[in-house]
Order: structure tokens, then sequence, then C-alpha cells
């Protein structure tokens, strides 16, 4: 049994496990192409967080999902290569948006080059991630739309909050299925049919990512509480020191709200308290580890992991499927 990629995936066909690493070493040699330019500060600024490395999750999901049809079809790498580049360009407009100073252990693009080079090299990316999908067909266009428009209503939704009588956790998984889920189903779409596998392998594939996708954000949002490393690739905590509503907290909200416990109340102010102080925020970490809301979030997690492996159940048994339920147990271990 060998381990693949970041999340201790599993393969034991070593058939498989070559097709997914020259498929990855292939995206990742597509990935520094595609931000080449003939202005070379573009190609700094454009290559800063491919250069920083990163899960690759989505080009994994689509080697992955590749495996039910030819994995060696000539769309493959390059649909990797869109969703890849589309999820990168999104950060870098992510990190405007957060104002964050720090991304994947090095400076972020808007941090080093300010607001304005960050989003414009974002929108350089999406160009280039389009002029790909030209040349995959109008199918392939079609899909990274509509995932796109579903990516941004998520960003835009989570922006403006729960409308008016809306349950706060309904809206937040929600905004998880666009901004997260989206894309990742396109993943799982993309190797699907690049490679040829017939219309129903297409739709479990696409249904299994966008549940995935979903429980792999929620893993994030517990770890950035209950991790006492650097397990999410930051520093736990920095999803509350940035004001982020994450599922755990979501969860302590309704509870106080439903209950007026006086110990959730203040923890609820706590929150709202200025979390730049270190000490608070330890001690806000600590109160929340102990917290029933984020065994809440944690069995939410599961919960979508779980569902995202049957949805697998009518696809042929064989390496590449299990290596798919394996994505889905690194999951639940993550969130464990």
């Amino acid at each position: 049994m060998t381990v693949v990629g970041p999340f201790g995936l599993s393969v034991r066909d070593q058939a498989l496990e070559a097709d997914v690493q020259a498929g990855l070493a292939a995206v990742e040699e597509g990935l520094l192409e595609a931000t080449k330019s003939d202005v070379p500060f573009i190609t700094e600024a454009a290559q800063h967080l491919v250069r920083a490395g990163g899960k690759r999750f989505r080009p994994l999901l689509v080697m992955l999902a590749a495996q039910f049809g030819d994995p060696y079809a000539p769309g493959v790498v390059p649909s990797a290569v869109v969703v890849e580049l589309t999820h990168l360009a999104t950060l870098y407009h992510d990190d405007v948006m957060d104002e964050a100073e720090v991304r994947r252990g090095v400076a972020s693009a808007n941090a080093r080059w300010g607001n304005s080079v960050a989003v414009l090299t974002g929108d350089f990316l999406f160009a280039r991630a389009s002029r790909i999908l030209a040349d995959l067909g109008p199918e392939a266009v079609r899909i990274q739309a509509e995932a796109f428009e579903r990516l941004v209503t998520g960003q835009i939704l989570e922006t403006a909050g729960p409308r008016d009588g809306r349950d706060p956790v309904e809206h937040y998984l929600d905004v998880i299925a666009g901004k997260t889920g989206s894309l990742i189903a396109v993943s799982g779409r993309y190797g699907a049919m690049m490679s040829g596998a017939d219309e129903r392998t297409v739709d479990v594939l696409t249904r299994y990512g966008e549940r995935l996708g979903t429980a792999f954000q929620l893993a994030d949002d517990v770890l950035d509480i209950a991790s006492d490393s650097h397990e999410s690739g930051k520093t736990p905590g920095t999803d509350l020191r940035e004001g982020i509503p994450t599922l755990p907290v979501l969860h302590l909200r309704a509870q106080a709200a439903a209950t007026g416990c006086p110990a959730d109340l203040e923890l609820c102010r706590m929150l709202d308290g200025d979390l730049g102080d270190d000490a608070l925020l330890a001690e806000v970490l600590r109160r929340l580890r102990a917290h029933p809301a984020l065994e809440q979030a944690r069995r939410d997690t599961i919960r979508y992991a779980r569902e995202a492996r049957a949805i697998l159940a009518p696809l042929p048994e064989g390496f590449a499927k299990a290596a798919l339920e394996n994505l889905c147990d690194a999951v639940v271990h993550r969130a464990g």
C-alpha cells in the first residue's frame, strides 16, 4: 500500500499510483506553463501561489475520476490544470477580501504587491484557464461557467449573510456547497467526462465531488479550532481571528440563542471581541475545544463524508473506487 498526496491517500495498486503520480506531475508542469507571461512581473505574481505548493486536491480528484475511462485521454491533464488555476485565482481574490497577510506559508500577493495587483493576477489566471478550456470544447466551457457562477454566488451569499428568518447553519452549508463544493464537483466531472466514462459514471463522480468538497471544507472548520499544530495549513484560530463564521461557531451561537446559557453567551461576546489579542484567542480556542458545538460540527463533517462515500456505490469495484473511498476516510480523519 502506497501513500499518495497530502491526505494520506492509500493506493493499493502500482499501476494506479503511477497514473496518479504522472498525472499530477504533468499538471504541475501545465500550471507553470499556463502562468508564464511575456511580462516577467506578471509571471512572478501569477506563479507566486503555484510555487508555494498546496494540496492539489482538485487535480488529484480529476486523475482518480479519469480511471473510470481512459486516464491517458488528451483532455484529462488540461482539465485538471483548469480547475487548479480557477481555484488559485479565487485565492488571490479571497485574500484581498479577507485582508490576509499569509497564504500557504508565504506572504499573500496582496500583502506583497497590493490589492490591485492581487485582483488583476487572479483575473489573469481566470483568463488563462478560459484559454485552455476553449480547446476542450463548448461543453467543458459551459460546465466551468456554471460552476464559476455558483462559486461567486456562494461568495456573495457569505458576504451578504443569511436573510431574515433563514437558519444561519443552513445558509452556511449553501455557501460552502457553492464556494467549495462546486469546483470539486467539476473536478470529478471533468475527470470522468474527459476520460470518456459513461454518463452515469460522470453523474456519480460529480455528485460525489460536491459532497466530498463540502466535507473537506467543514473538516477545515473543525481543524481551525481543534488542531494544536499547523495540520490545517494555517495557524489554529485563523478563521476566528478573521471573523469568518465557521460551522462550530454557528452551532455555538445557535445553542446560546436557544438556551440563553450564560457561559455560551459570554463565549459569543468573546468571539465578537478583539481576537488580535493572543491571550484572548487562546482562551476562546480552549473553551471552544471543550464545547459540544465542536463535536456537533465534527459529526456534520463525518456525515457529509459518509454521504460522499455512499454515492460511489454504483461504480465498479476496483482500486480507483477504493482510492475515492479512502479520500472520504482521509477527510473524516482530518476532522477526528
